[in-house]
């Protein structure tokens, strides 16, 4: 039976797990050490908070923080008491998440104060002040940790869960049925203004029941997430996806390498997943072989590509037994395809993997005609890992599933003839330079492949005489120097000369968000003032 249909959802597979995993540790965050067993009673104390706040089935809740014990608990206490998680990013301004806030109408918020030296409650009132806007709908603001103010510190909301009877709690947290909203999971709004993707609890339990069988994610691991819990990576993929299998939840607020590799030996950490650029600062750290890493065994990791020569190098220095590549988005439960583990290292690094189980994914043309085997494409997706709506946004719902259910991604792909589909990029990053299309992932995958180069993001610039060009930016291997001539050099002899980048800047570092993803609209706006367009 599978975990959807046994537990239906997830306040009932978080009181399982009590029973399923009695003496293993469900969370270490610094000394602060709490296993299964109580993490289901923190589950119950914090559902017993969130009722006697006045959370009603339905009812938004968000968290505005780093990834801790504390951000754990009260998700739980929010989905058990029936009401919908909201996960705002840490890097949001105060503006970003009133917005978020006020879309949602979230009844509460739990933030920090002093994380990166800011003040988010602060912020955030100094924003609606600003804009004078307000947030009706807002009832408390909850600080987890910091200097509280005149808001409510996380451990009198707790107290003031003694209100509600612990069998009441439990009856709530029963209660709750499959097709129930369980999350909202905001879009970055690289393409306007951020929309809120809904998921239900069904679907997170039968997604990250799969997500966890073909990655291998297996009892007891320890598992160190540094992908921000406010992400699908680090939130689904991360601690629920550790619940459901009785792994060990090791929190990481800030990506920081040195950090990571103190942890990995202290903690005798096995499961790592994160984008390319976290795989990228482990590979190029300084002093890595004075670290005991023996215990790593897996990682995950995706973007619109997934650099080959970072998959050869993780293998051929044996950081990892396993790696696994996938490719999913927040509108699809975060899953669309996976490698297995089982593949063979070149299909690992060359594609995405094939579709999920009972899920549908086509490569289509403009006009939504399936293309043949081998040709490029945008990729579609149906199936029950689709978003229920974007929420309060039927108009914008309905412009990206079409009629016959087929959500567009707007990544470009190809898929070969095993059904294994490889992202080549996304439609917006595309550029033509006299004609001819070039995807800047395909030519950051090749530009890859010089020895010299750890990391390497390409843009397309205005050019008179070409209409675009690409520009690279490139960050040099440690210890290595390396020219803007010597990288065109290079290409030139590697590449079609449209894909030859016309303008190269060699830097110390890739601007990147809190998911690790490089900010390309930051080196396109940085390229605008460099060549004057």
């Amino acid at each position: 039976m599978r975990f959807d249909e046994q537990y239906q959802s997830m306040p009932r597979l978080f009181l399982a797990a009590a029973e399923r995993f009695p003496d293993l540790e469900a969370v270490v965050d610094g000394d602060r050490r709490i296993t299964y067993p109580e993490l289901a009673d923190l589950a119950v104390a914090s559902t017993r908070a969130a009722m006697a706040a006045g959370l009603r089935p339905g009812d938004r809740a968000a968290v505005w923080a780093p990834n801790s014990a504390d951000w754990i608990v009260a998700a739980l206490g929010i989905l058990g008491a029936g009401g919908v998680l909201v996960t705002l990013n840490t890097r949001f301004k105060g503006t970003e998440a009133a917005y978020v806030l006020g879309k949602a109408g979230a009844r509460l918020l739990f933030t920090v104060n002093g994380f990166l030296d800011v003040d988010y409650p602060t912020m955030l009132r100094g924003a609606l002040v600003e804009t004078g806007t307000a947030l009706p709908d807002l009832d408390a603001v909850v600080v987890l940790d910091g200097p509280v103010g005149d808001d409510t510190a996380f451990a009198d909301y707790l107290a003031a869960g003694a209100a509600v009877s612990e069998a009441d709690a439990r009856a709530r947290m029963e209660s709750i049925a499959g097709d129930d909203p369980a999350d909202i999971m905001f879009t970055s709004g690289t393409t306007g203004s951020p929309k809120g993707a809904v998921s239900t609890h069904s679907q997170n339990l039968r997604v990250y029941e799969v997500w966890s069988e073909v990655v291998g994610l297996r009892e007891g691991d320890r598992y160190l997430i540094v992908n921000p819990f406010f992400h699908g990576f680090g939130y689904k993929a991360g601690w629920f996806s550790s619940i459901l299998r009785g792994a060990t939840i090791v929190p990481l607020p800030v990506f920081d390498v040195p950090a990571v590799l103190e942890t990995v030996q202290r903690e005798r950490i096995s499961v790592l997943p994160g984008p390319p650029t976290l795989l990228s600062g482990i590979l190029e750290a300084p002093g890595r072989d004075a670290y005991d890493l023996s215990s790593l065994r897996l990682t995950v990791t995706g973007a619109a590509v997934v650099p080959v020569e970072l998959i050869r190098r993780l293998r051929d220095e044996h950081i990892f037994e396993t790696i696994i590549t996938g490719y999913g988005l927040t509108e699809t439960t975060g899953t669309v395809t996976m490698c297995r583990y089982d593949d063979d290292p070149e299909t690992i690094a060359n594609f995405a993997g094939r579709a999920i189980p009972d899920i549908e994914v086509r490569v289509v043309d403009e006009a939504g005609t399936e293309v043949p085997r081998g040709e490029q494409g945008e990729v579609v997706t149906r199936g029950y890992h689709l978003m229920r709506e974007y929420f309060g946004d039927p108009e914008a719902t309905a412009a990206t599933i079409d009629a016959d259910g087929w959500l567009h991604t707007g990544d470009i792909g190809i898929m070969d003839d095993r059904g294994y589909l490889r992202i080549t990029d996304r439609l917006k990053d595309m550029y033509i330079v006299g004609g001819f299309n070039a995807y800047p992932a395909e030519i950051e995958n090749l530009l890859l492949g010089d020895e010299r180069i750890a990391q390497v993001a390409v843009v397309g610039v205005p050019d008179e005489r070409m209409g675009e060009v690409g520009m690279a930016f490139v960050v040099p291997r440690a210890g290595v120097t390396l020219t803007a001539d010597e990288v065109v050099a290079w290409a030139r002899e590697r590449m079609a000369n449209y894909k030859v980048p016309r303008h190269v800047e060699i830097c110390t570092e890739l601007p990147v968000n809190a998911n690790g993803k490089v900010v390309k609209f930051e080196l396109r706006a940085h390229a605008r003032t460099v060549l004057g367009g």
